[in-house]
């Protein structure tokens, strides 16, 4: 079980790191999209 636990601690920073640039994604991408609203530049 020590053997293990490196391993799974690596995996779970990866998830972690991966799921905090999607979300910062996200929110930048929502930024943009509000940002084009105001300038009137719908779809």
């Amino acid at each position: 079980m020590a053997q293990r636990k490196p391993w799974l601690r690596r995996i779970g920073w990866l998830v972690l790191i991966w799921a905090a640039s999607v979300a910062a994604l996200g929110i930048v991408a929502a930024l943009f999209r509000g940002l084009m609203g105001l300038a009137g530049l719908t779809a």
